[in-house]
Parts: structure tokens; sequence; C-alpha cells
């Protein structure tokens, strides 16, 4: 897997500065005032510093913004680059400036000034994550990523503090890398060993094969990978680090690749749907970070692993499948596959583990990109509890989440002349109506959450943190939920 870059803390070596190769990073304030290291380059380069800071270029930088200034005289370095940023900055504009500082290091050595700002193990964290790439697959002669090292007043305190953050950035890369393979790669047996190979890491990991998933009666699971020549799975991945208390339990679709099966979906853009097991990636993500960081608590992730095909076996429109609970779902679509995987996954996981709070993700719907595009990932739940608490650190990790409503009304919508239920609702409210179809197959007693990360699970686009391609959303604010509610 591609693993974060080693970053190096040592203490504060001014005479240093002057023969750093590759680039020298500092950080300013609004107020323009240097710290010791930027007060060290100032001198080097002849007041260049003193200079930039009252230009208008650096009263129009925002928070977290970088400059490069090429070549200074009076360093061995190739570039200085200034970062605009307070004492004591927020999380997230400490995150910014970390990643916009990977942006900059392209392939150079860096050394970080920095001093005795607060959040560097912030900075740390949004440097790694920003300086992922997904290479695997390109030949050539990779490019060396460059050494970072942090100049700080006490280096083993930060080093201490950054070390779980190391864990996260982990986990999001390992969630990235399962969402970007293409689908001849991640197969769904590549994918289950590659979860298996967690045990190293002291998770439990248990694969279930098609034999067993039929004799547990997951026929709605079993239905839509039935045309493929890729068999069908379960991974139940335990993290037990509590005490004898119930898990807090993860359930994740993992369609590695999804053609709409005999629904099947437009040519245009279908290549994109090697991301579908994205849910899946993000709870193998989130187990990766709380066994690395050894989390005082019992968390269990299962994963339904899967490929939609059409072929002469393949479930068709207008089947009746009778689910793992014992209710009967009539196919209209089956390109509305990942309820189908989830609604077994989710119930299986309810009866062997009983567990006292219950999150999935899932790239589910189209109809929840038309509601919150590329911002938000949905929020449905049964609890009022739950959906706060997980918004809530959802918003501290800054990952965008919203609460999406729920309601008998739109059951209405999923009744079926030959069956208990529909697979899909119609083209209204579609997004609410997967949720209301998840819904039915979570016990009353069970706090739940239905992530629907469409949207954010991958882009096209660079964000801020990572680059085009898998983000990684949902381990950090998950990570987050586990570390504030569940760990004793």
């Amino acid at each position: 897997m591609t693993t974060p870059a080693e970053i190096q803390f040592k203490e504060v070596d001014l005479d240093a500065v002057a023969t750093a190769t590759g680039k020298v990073a500092v950080f300013i304030g609004p107020d323009g005032k240097l710290d010791a290291g930027a007060r060290k380059v100032n001198t080097l380069t002849r007041k260049v510093l003193s200079r930039f800071v009252q230009s208008d270029a650096f009263e129009k930088m925002a928070m977290g913004d970088l400059t490069a200034l090429a070549w200074p005289a009076g360093l061995a370095a190739q570039a200085v680059l200034v970062v605009k940023l307070g004492r004591r900055p927020s999380v997230q504009d400490a995150r910014k400036a970390g990643a916009q500082l990977a942006k900059a290091q392209n392939g150079s050595d860096l050394l970080i000034c920095a001093g005795s700002i607060a959040h560097a193990d912030e900075i740390a964290l949004g440097l790694a994550l920003r300086a992922y790439t997904f290479d695997a697959h390109k030949t050539g002669e990779k490019k060396p990523a460059g050494d970072v090292t942090f100049m700080a007043a006490n280096p083993e305190a930060l080093a201490k503090r950054a070390a779980p953050m190391a864990a996260i950035a982990e986990g999001v890369f390992f969630t990235r890398d399962l969402t970007n393979e293409p689908a001849n790669i991640l197969t769904t047996h590549d994918f289950a060993a590659r979860l298996a190979a967690m045990q190293e890491l002291g998770l439990d990991v248990e694969i279930l094969e098609e034999e067993e998933l039929t004799k547990l009666g997951m026929r709605t699971l079993l239905a839509v990978g039935q045309g493929s020549i890729s068999p069908s799975k379960v991974v139940v991945m335990s993290w037990n680090g509590g005490g004898d208390e119930a898990p807090f339990a993860l359930v994740g679709k993992g369609v590695v690749f999804d053609t709409g099966g005999i629904s099947i979906k437009p040519a245009g853009g279908m290549e994109d749907m090697t991301m579908d097991m994205g849910g899946a990636g993000v709870v193998a993500g989130v187990m990766r970070t709380v066994a690395l960081r050894k989390a005082r608590a019992n968390v269990v992730g299962v994963v339904g692993i899967v490929e939609n095909m059409p072929s002469g076996s393949a479930t068709r429109p207008g089947d009746v499948i009778r689910s793992m609970k014992g209710d009967t779902i009539e196919v209209i679509n089956t390109d509305a596959e990942g309820r189908m995987v989830l609604a077994d996954v989710l119930w299986y996981t309810q009866e062997r583990f009983k567990p006292k709070a219950m999150i999935n993700l899932a790239t589910l719907t189209g109809a929840m990109l038309v509601a919150l595009g590329h911002e938000n990932a949905g929020v449905f739940s049964n609890s009022d509890d739950l959906s706060g608490a997980f918004i809530k650190a959802a918003g501290t990790e800054g990952e965008g989440a919203w609460r999406m409503p729920m309601g008998p009304a739109y059951d209405e919508l999923l009744k079926s002349r030959i069956a208990d239920m529909k697979n899909v609702g119609g083209r209204f409210a579609g997004a609410i109506t997967a949720a209301q179809f998840l819904q039915r197959f979570v016990k009353d007693d069970v706090p739940w959450c239905h992530l629907d990360i469409a949207g954010v699970a991958s882009m096209k686009k660079e964000t801020a943190l990572a680059p085009a391609g898998a983000t990684g959303w949902g381990v950090m604010a998950l990570n987050r939920l586990i570390a504030d509610k569940y760990e004793t």
C-alpha cells in the first residue's frame, strides 16, 4: 500500500538553515511579526521577508496560504516557502498550511521552521495527507518524495502528539488506495486478501465465502454478485481494545465494480464505478487506524464484497429475493444493488454482534449528488444522539456531513404488488427512499446511521487535503467519533 512519508522532528538549529538544501518553510502571522526561524531566514536573505510582509501580495494571502520565494540569496535552499499562519491557528488552517507545504515541496527536501507554533502536529497531518499519490500502475522511474524535517522547540512532545496522526494518515491512505484501484486489480479475492493481511496489526479477520453466505441465508447479497465470475464475500474485521462491552459496528458496501447489472449503466463515466466499494474502503481504513493507534474500544467492521455484472446468471428486474431477515424484495432495478448488499450485512451484524450502535457507509445513490453535491455526505439516522455525535465529529475533522430527513411517508414509495417491498422507490427522493429501505433491516433498539458518500468518496479535482481521485472521506470523522464516544 501507499505509505505516508516519514516526518522527522528535531531540535531548533538555526545555523542549519543556511546550509539546508531543497526548500525552507517559515510561518508568519497576519501581523507580519517574525519568529526566531523567520528572523534567521530574514537575516540570511538580506531582509527579504521584511520586505515581503509589507507587500500587497502578503496582505492578500488568506490564512494557511503559501508563497514561494525562489532562489534566495544567502541560502543554499532553492526556495523559501512563506506560510501565512498565526501563532495559534485553528486546526483546519493548520492542516491547510500543511497541505500547501506538501504541494510546494514537489520532491525536494523540506525543512520546516516550526518553532513553538501551535498545532504543528496538525500541520504535519495536513502535509502527510496531501502528499499522497497513487502511481502504482505508472511505469518508469518514480520521483523521490524528499525528506521532511520539522525543527521545533520541543520535538519530543511534538513527535508524541503526531504519532496518532500518523495512524490516521495510514488509514486514510489505505482507503484511498482501495478506492483508486481498478477493478481488474481489486477483485473480490484481492480485496478480501488485503483486509486479511491486517491481522498482522492485531485485527481478527474472518472471510465468509459463498458456501457460508448461502447457509446464512444472505440471498440479497448473493443475488447482486451472481452474474459475476468473481465470488461474493463478506469480511469481518474485529478490534477488541475495550472491555466486555458490545462493539460499535461499521458496515460497508463493497461493490468492486458496478455495471448496473441487467439494468446496465450508460457507457459514459462507467469507468468511475471502480469506486463503488468506497463504503467498504472507509470501513477498512477506520479499522486500520484504530488498530494502529491501539484504540481502547471494541469495534467491528463488516463489509460485503461483490461485483455487479450482467450475464446469463445475473439477477433480472422483476425477480423476487428473500433477505436473510426473511423479508421479500422485488427487484425493479438491478442498478440499485448496494442496498441489497447492505440489507443482509446489516442484519447479520446485528444478529451476530448485537452492537451498541451501528453506522453503514455506501456510495449508494446518484440522488445524493443531486441533493448535496460534493461538499457533504448525507446522514440518515434513527438516533438524534448518534447522528449528532457523528456530525460533530465530522465538523471537527473538516469532513462535510448533513442530516437528511426520513419518515413513514417515504415508505409508501417502496410498496410492491407482489413482495414485501421494492428495491427502488422511483425518481423522487431517491436517496431518502434508499435510506428507508435500509432502515427496514435495522432493529428498533439499535442506534443507526446510514452515510451516503456518493458525492464525497472520490473527486475529479483536488480537494484541500487530497489530490484528484479517492479522498478517504470518513476515516478521520469515524475515528474521532470512536475516540470521543466509545473509548474507555
